[in-house]
């Protein structure tokens, strides 16, 4: 596979799980691209504009790379944090749609800043790998540690509160659970990934521009989701993956190839309501490789006896 493709595939997983964190606790958030902006911008200014972090002007150090991923999640986290509280006291399409207008006003307020070019946006962003197998390795690293803490986030008392949210958000206060916080506490965490995500994009696409958070990226990093599964992190991962590498495995069919993929963004959810990947799914797919294991593990021994 190609390695650049791999990378895309990569970083569409990760803003996938982005969407996902709001979701585990039933909040509709549409404002992924807008923090990914954010992200992006950081980096692209930082590593054009600071000698620190530019390097030698077309390669820059990993050390700088990683900080400017840092304060990106951060500066990200820290407005979602700051606008969060508001946001979040509407539901449902109501959240979908200010989240959305927080995109498009991100997008606006870039377009028009004197320091960030523009609707042309910032070029020759310095590259801290020699190419798109050394951003794939590192993004691979990345999204591994990332679909650890999802994991881990499912048993810890914050992942069982969001997931209690979710299902009944009144029971769920009646019993003591401070849903204000939980909820505030996945936006902010969504917003983190997505600023990151955003930084370590701009220096693999070698240039940015605010037309990288709109709407459009909204509804697409939206499937991802919606098609992996939203009820386990392993669902969005696999809906990004599949989802971001389609279009350009259908290359060779031409103009087709846009058809194809609306037919299988259309039927993915009426053939699977909840997703290619659901927690049933996976209990009984656990089940068939331990019953496929215990038969090779008793074939096995019936060979080694004399």
């Amino acid at each position: 596979m190609d390695a650049a493709l791999l990378e895309q595939m990569l970083l569409g997983a990760l803003l996938a799980l982005s969407v996902y964190l709001p979701l585990r606790c039933g909040q509709l958030s549409l404002a992924t691209p807008g923090f990914y902006a954010i992200g992006g911008t950081v980096a692209a200014l930082l590593s054009t504009r600071i000698p620190a972090f530019a390097g030698t002007g077309a390669s820059s150090p990993l050390p700088a790379l990683l900080l400017e991923m840092a304060l990106a999640g951060l500066l990200a986290g820290l407005l979602a944090l700051a606008i969060g509280g508001t946001v979040l006291r509407l539901r449902g399409i109501y959240l979908a749609i200010a989240t959305i207008a927080l995109v498009e006003i991100l997008r606006v307020i870039t377009l028009n800043l004197p320091f960030t070019g523009g609707a042309l946006g910032i070029f020759g962003i310095p590259q801290p790998f020699a190419g798109a197998s050394g951003y794939a390795g590192f993004t691979l690293v990345l999204l591994a540690v990332v679909c650890w803490l999802c994991s881990r986030l499912e048993q810890l008392r914050l992942g069982r509160a969001m997931a209690a949210i979710r299902d009944d958000e009144l029971a769920a206060s009646c019993v003591g659970i401070d849903t204000a916080a939980v909820k505030l506490n996945a936006f902010v965490l969504s917003a983190l990934l997505a600023g990151l995500t955003g930084a370590l994009a701009a220096h693999f696409l070698n240039s940015w521009n605010a037309k990288l958070g709109s709407f459009d990226a909204s509804i697409t990093t939206l499937a991802f989701v919606v098609f992996g599964g939203s009820r386990t992190w392993l669902g969005p991962v696999i809906g990004g993956l599949l989802l971001t590498a389609l279009p350009e495995l259908l290359r060779p069919v031409g103009d087709l190839r846009l058809i194809v993929f609306g037919l299988v963004i259309l039927l993915g959810p009426v053939l699977f309501p909840q997703g290619l990947i659901t927690p049933q799914r996976l209990q009984g797919l656990g089940q068939w490789v331990a019953a496929l294991g215990q038969q090779l593990r008793v074939r096995i021994s019936g060979v080694r006896r004399p």
